[in-house]
């Protein structure tokens, strides 16, 4: 089994001690290091070469975000840069869309459960974009306003969920609502395996990047309609 590599990026020590403790019990998830702020969770980052960063949105200096931009453009080595899951308490629009533009690949809130966080961890480090619920469905109903690398696509039509089996609109369904691989994997008595493989199935036949998209394209094909708030 790979272990997924993970830099902890937040300045208070509680919070680092809290993750670590949590993450360590993950047979798949080796915490190498720790950063109090955006600066430090750079220098970190190049000298551990962590497959993800967990980083906090808001941190003394630097701002995570700031330090996420920076980190994924001045990546001074070969192999590709790390993956960044943004961590914040704060569950507001103007944080996710600048995390986002930043080039972080997850953005996820602090009161989420141990399985939700090593799960969303999982789906970062394959290169897939993870987003808390509330998140996604507010994403969904104000789309245009996200950056454009994580939606732009043709237009949609409404015969393009016609590709997918059953299952898969299941897995689609839930996935629209913003639900993990863990938490799909349940609610449809699959295995994580194999709600791992439908979804990149549903990416491969709608010419999807991210489950940003999957998530919009179920919306705009009227398969999810995301619930007020």
């Amino acid at each position: 089994m790979k272990r997924i590599r993970l830099l902890i990026a937040d300045d208070q020590a509680l919070i680092r001690a809290v993750l670590r403790t949590t993450l360590t019990r993950r047979a798949d998830l080796d915490v190498v290091g720790e950063a109090t702020g955006g600066q430090e969770a750079i220098a970190a980052a190049v000298r551990l070469r962590p497959d993800v960063v967990l980083m906090d949105v808001r941190m003394p200096g630097i701002s995570g975000v700031e330090a996420t931009r920076r980190l994924l453009t001045e990546w001074p080595h070969p192999e590709p840069s790390p993956r960044v899951l943004m961590l914040t308490t704060f569950d507001l629009d103007e944080y996710v869309h600048d995390a986002l533009r930043a080039g972080a690949g997850g953005f996820l809130l602090k009161n989420a459960t141990p399985d939700q966080l090593a799960d969303a961890i999982r789906v970062v480090a394959e290169g897939e974009a993870m987003l808390a619920p509330t998140t996604t469905r507010r994403l969904i109903k104000a789309f245009t306003r996200v950056p454009p690398s994580l939606i732009e696509r043709p237009t949609p039509r409404r015969d393009e969920l016609s590709s997918l089996t059953q299952k898969e609109l299941e897995v689609l369904h839930l996935l629209a609502q913003g639900l993990s691989n863990a938490e799909i994997a349940d609610s449809l008595g699959l295995t994580e395996s194999g709600v791992k493989s439908r979804i990149n199935r549903i990416l491969t036949r709608l010419g999807l990047d991210n489950r940003v998209q999957a998530a919009i394209l179920a919306y705009e094909s009227g398969l999810f309609d995301p619930q007020p708030e």
